[in-house]
């Protein structure tokens, strides 16, 4: 092989990335930093095997890139279930308002088995890539004017190429012996982390009591600990459940803390059927294998797409990837498979 090739973060642009380069004939290495991959993406199981979304889990028509891939790896897709009344709560002393999502409108979807389905396919597509988990990278240094030097604490990689395929703000926790251009050393904490901080949540339940009250199971609050919410049942209509997002001020309560007020809010909106679910996980998104330092406030999508990061560096050695990179759908799943795309396109044997 002429050139080695390691990729820094195993979720989805990662792992694309790697998918793209094995078809050009390159046998690259993926190391990411945490026990397993998929980045944002993460799909559990309830106890009655109801793929529960923690992470990335909706997509549209307009995701052309991600939906070209999931054609590609033999996936499904199917729209996000909004049949019925659906809730706008503004005020805790009055009922909520109700409106509907006509069927006309553009709908989401979601992929069939879990969003977690697609990073177990490109995986199991990976015949060349080495794959080395648990071992965050510290240190990308020079050896020579072809080689790099890519350091964790007790291993080094040689390569001649290298994507690091992290936020930019978790990037910033790598040290760049060579020196990257000042303007991108002073983009890098200013990148916007597309969920960091976010607190997402699924309940799953044994039936979908909503739906035979006339419920969409969709809600939306400015006033209690569940800011959005939808309902989860899987393609099949055989698993059932909801999703969303809690108040981000609730990351410091227990995980017990925040079941108890999550159910308080379900079933004071959709009745003591709520109080009842088979399975409760939550995740608060701010561990450090997405997030480097303390969260600092930020507009959404900030500098998400900064030319900086999409430029090469050191002679075309080092390479920026990843969501938060894509001119488009930065932060969402087609900006991370934008992403791969670019820069698969600029590497070559």
């Amino acid at each position: 092989m002429s050139k080695q090739v390691i990729i820094i973060g195993g979720g989805l642009s990662g792992l694309t990335l790697a998918y793209l380069l094995e078809k050009k004939g390159f046998e690259p290495t993926i190391i990411e930093a945490s026990s397993r991959l998929g980045g944002r993406i993460q799909t559990v199981d309830g106890k009655l095997g109801t793929p529960l979304e923690l992470g990335a889990t909706w997509f549209s028509d307009s995701h052309q890139a991600l939906l070209l891939l999931l054609e590609e790896l033999g996936l499904k897709k199917y729209p996000q279930f909004t049949k019925g009344i659906s809730l706008f709560q503004t005020d805790l002393h009055v009922p909520p308002q109700s409106f509907s999502v006509s069927e006309s409108e553009a709908p989401s979807y979601r992929l069939v088995g879990g969003t977690e389905m697609l990073i177990n396919t490109l995986k199991s597509r990976l015949v060349k890539t080495k794959i080395i988990l648990n071992t965050q990278i510290t240190r990308i240094s020079l050896i020579d004017s072809s080689t790099l030097s890519v350091d964790a604490s007790n291993v080094s990689f040689h390569c001649n190429k290298v994507i690091v395929c992290l936020p930019p703000q978790l990037a910033s926790s790598i040290e760049f012996s060579f020196g990257l251009s000042s303007e991108l050393q002073a983009i890098f904490p200013t990148v916007h982390t597309w969920m960091a901080g976010s607190i997402k949540f699924v309940l799953e339940y044994e039936s979908p009591f909503w739906r035979k009250k006339g419920l969409s199971g969709m809600l939306y609050s400015h006033v209690d600990i569940i800011s959005e919410m939808y309902d989860h049942t899987n393609y099949q209509e055989s698993k059932f459940g909801f999703t969303g997002f809690l108040n981000s001020d609730t990351s410091e309560l227990s995980q017990n803390e925040r079941k108890s007020k999550v159910l308080k809010h379900v079933s004071g909106l959709f009745g003591n059927d709520a109080l009842n679910p088979i399975a409760y996980f939550d995740k608060v998104w701010n561990d450090p294998f997405l997030v480097h330092g303390n969260i600092r406030p930020m507009r959404p999508h900030q500098n998400n797409g900064h030319p900086s990061l999409q430029k090469s560096y050191e002679m075309d050695k080092v390479y920026f990837c990843g969501t938060e990179t894509s001119s488009e759908f930065s932060g969402y799943m087609e900006g991370a498979v934008r992403s791969a795309n670019r820069v698969a396109g600029l590497i070559h044997l």
